[in-house]
């Protein structure tokens, strides 16, 4: 079965088998989906292929990067999954063709939502319809009309009120006949699609479906079409009834109750992901991107889904919104029925909501039961496992080959049959029963209940699964300043974008030193960036001192790098990563250097010299812009939010590098697990504890100030307990908030 989706610059291709259970079921809140491929075509935008990605030129297959093959989709009713995979490996692709229903297999009659990194507004034409009359309505309005459709049903209403209320008796039946057909015409576009993704006997049932539908179709048109004296007097008034009944179940849906109840459920939402009263009654056109991507988010918790989509929905928001998001999540499993939830996001403390992961690699989904931690730390064990059943198994095989040997030796020179009967049944065990010896639950292997159909041998050999090369992200060592001194000194700093203005921050006093780690903690707007602007020197002080550094080396990440490089690159389209950095360094490295460079980073060969940055997926932006930073040896770095679009595996690459680190940190991040790690210096559980050079590093932690600030109301205080302090107090706030739905 086959279906695809083809955008502008993309198409999505889709092939998987149908069963029984996906084909009749009843639950829209479960897939059950065997044999599933997917193939982007022309280069999908939201994914870019990592290195060694290749192009499917299978039987059957469209040119293209394959996604995934041969795969099982499973989900189970009412489950929270972590969809992981590192940048580039497919997973906002595989998101879309779930939430477009381009899987053959997902029940047309899922109501499936998805929050992606798109604006509200880039959705559909509507939009711009809406746009073009000057209807584009506010914040509170638009995301009620995206979870509900109300201006579909206010259309329908429109339609038949002005044909009940008409003077003409024809009126009423024409415009219920035209909604009808057009909603006939809707559904033969889904009939149409059912056949052409089934075959076989079902595949000829549904055939049949859509030539009697079109007929259905056919009907309906000749009655939009019949003249008014063709009529006849029952025909006139059953039909005029049932317009006026139509028209009457409308109305309840709209009814000011039941919209005042949606209403106060989308102003709930709508605080606790960061929007203030005023803020809902701004046109929506008006707001920010990021703004623009919380209201996306609300308009996706507003709908009564049965799939839940959110692909990276922390992005945008402070730890307020996060931690309140993560406890309506929660929540929405106390439900009667609640939402299958797949959630993709790098921010570990967020996705420990989730009951599940759903792992993208090497081209299939597998699943785990439990967090991130505990999948990789079984993962190692089991590997270890293997190794050591491989090497048990190699010794006793090396030994029965000996032994076998010696018998067919002994029994041909003495004729003795027996040795080589002996010889040959070892040699049969070798050959056929050699492998596994439990099964993948950890029992005894049984051969009619752990190897069912046709094998080569009976039992599986033992495979040791290749050690995927980690994510390792080398910080280039600082270069000496010859002369002591901080490098970066506020003293009772205090700014204001205008004379009359208030003040953004006040009073501030902060040092930064060699090997410092400084985290900066606060809400949207309580001006952390502004902080940060001021240390970076991209503003100065209204009032106070700055001082930096003679000799120092800055690398600082905007917030907005991201964005920056994409307007770099649509300015020049042609312009790869690899361009971009032999411009900047300006003959400093050479261009092996800056390929080590690039590659160290994860924009390996073709990836760096062949792709432009146009192209380049969020999280190979980052690591571009990185880059452009790690290669003026810098001794401080300050970062604002460089996790973002970052996948988990890069994301603790980077806190490990940033722990380790000579030189100074300044950080700002709504990230608790990478805080903790880059600034408080905490590492995992499954860490190794033995380490020869402990007594150095002890020593060197002595030298190093680790410390955690809280920005509020323009001031910063010293958090003594660090980010689960703030965590605490933003814990008691979400939970506030709560008691609102």
């Amino acid at each position: 079965m086959t279906s695809m989706a083809a955008e502008s610059v993309a198409t999505i291709l889709c092939t998987a088998k149908q069963t029984r259970f996906s084909i009749d079921s009843t639950s829209y809140r479960e897939l059950d989906i065997d044999g599933l491929t997917i193939v982007v075509t022309s280069g999908e935008k939201a994914d870019k292929p990592e290195k060694g990605a290749g192009k499917s030129k299978g039987k059957g297959k469209s040119d293209g990067l394959e996604i995934l093959s041969n795969a099982k989709l499973r989900l189970k009713e009412g489950q929270r999954y972590a969809l992981v995979g590192r940048n580039g490996t497919g997973k906002s692709t595989l998101l879309k063709a779930i939430a477009q229903k381009l899987i053959p297999g997902i029940p047309e009659g899922s109501r499936i939502a998805l929050l992606q990194q798109t604006k509200l507004t880039d959705s559909d034409e509507d939009d711009k319809t809406r746009t073009e009359k000057g209807g584009q309505g506010t914040v509170l309005q638009e995301v009620i009309e995206r979870a509900t459709a109300r201006s579909v049903v206010e259309q329908e209403i429109k339609v038949l009120s002005e044909g009940v209320d008409a003077s003409d008796p024809y009126a009423p039946i024409r415009a219920l006949r035209g909604l009808k057909h057009e909603k006939l015409q809707k559904r033969l576009f889904l009939v149409d699609k059912e056949a052409r993704l089934r075959s076989g006997a079902r595949g000829l049932q549904a055939r049949k479906a859509l030539v009697a539908f079109e007929k259905v179709v056919a009907d309906s048109q000749a009655l939009l079409d019949q003249a008014d004296d063709e009529i006849s007097a029952e025909a006139l008034q059953a039909e005029t009834q049932e317009a006026a009944d139509m028209l009457a179940d409308l109305q309840i849906q709209i009814e000011p109750s039941r919209l005042a109840q949606i209403e106060v459920q989308a102003r709930n939402i709508l605080t606790g992901l960061g929007f203030t009263e005023a803020y809902m009654g701004k046109p929506l056109s008006s707001l920010s991107g990021g703004w623009h991507m919380r209201a996306s988010l609300a308009s996706a918790l507003l709908q009564d889904a049965d799939i839940l989509i959110l692909d990276e929905p922390t992005n945008f928001l402070d730890l307020l919104g996060i931690v309140w998001l993560q406890r309506y999540l929660q929540a929405l499993a106390d439900k009667e029925k609640p939402p299958t939830l797949i959630l993709v996001s790098h921010d570990r403390d967020f996705i420990s909501l989730c009951t599940d992961l759903l792992i993208l690699k090497d081209k299939q989904l597998t699943y785990f039961h439990g967090d991130i931690q505990t999948y990789e730390r079984s993962q190692s064990e089991r590997r270890q496992w293997l190794i050591k059943m491989k090497e048990a198994q190699d010794k006793q095989k090396a030994h029965i080959e000996k032994t076998i040997a010696q018998n067919l030796k002994a029994g041909k020179a003495n004729d003795d049959q027996n040795k080589i009967r002996q010889a040959k049944s070892r040699q049969k065990k070798l050959d056929d029963r050699w492998g596994m010896q439990v099964s993948a639950k950890g029992t005894r292997f049984k051969l009619n209940r752990d190897l069912v159909g046709f094998f080569l041998t009976s039992r599986e050999g033992i495979e040791i699964p290749p050690e995927q090369r980690p994510v390792i992200i080398s910080l280039p060592e600082p270069p000496e300043l010859r002369f002591p001194g901080s490098l970066i000194s506020l003293d009772k700093a205090s700014y204001r974008y205008a004379p009359r203005s208030p003040m953004i921050l006040q009073d501030v006093t902060l040092t930064v030193g060699m090997g410092d780690r400084i985290g900066i903690l606060g809400l949207n707007g309580a001006g952390k960036s502004t902080l940060i602007k001021l240390l970076v020197e991209e503003s100065s002080p209204t009032s106070g001192t700055l001082t930096t550094h003679p000799r120092l080396r800055m690398g600082y990440y905007s917030q907005h790098a991201v964005e920056e490089l994409k307007a770099i690159g649509r300015a020049e389209h042609g312009l790869t990563s690899l361009a971009l950095l032999t411009k900047e360094v300006d003959g400093a490295l050479n261009e092996g250097e800056i390929r080590g460079l690039l590659g160290t980073l994860g924009l390996p060969g073709r990836l760096a010299s062949d792709v432009p940055i146009s192209k380049l997926s969020g999280g190979q932006l980052v690591r571009c812009q990185l880059a452009r930073l790690f290669w003026k040896h810098p001794q401080c770095l300050v970062l604002d939010e460089v996790t973002t679009h970052l996948d988990y595996e890069t994301v603790t690459a980077l806190r490990e590098a940033l722990n380790e680190w000579e030189g100074a940190v300044v950080l700002v991040s709504h990230d608790r697990w990478f805080m903790r790690g880059a600034i408080e210096g905490q590492v995992d559980d499954a860490g190794d504890d033995e380490d020869e050079d402990a007594d150095e590093e002890e020593e060197e932690e002595m030298k190093r100030r680790r410390i955690v600030y809280r920005l509020k109301g323009g001031a910063i205080t010293e958090l003594k307990d660090g980010v689960d302090e703030f965590s605490r107090v933003i814990e008691k706030r979400a939970k506030k908030m709560m008691e609102g739905l």
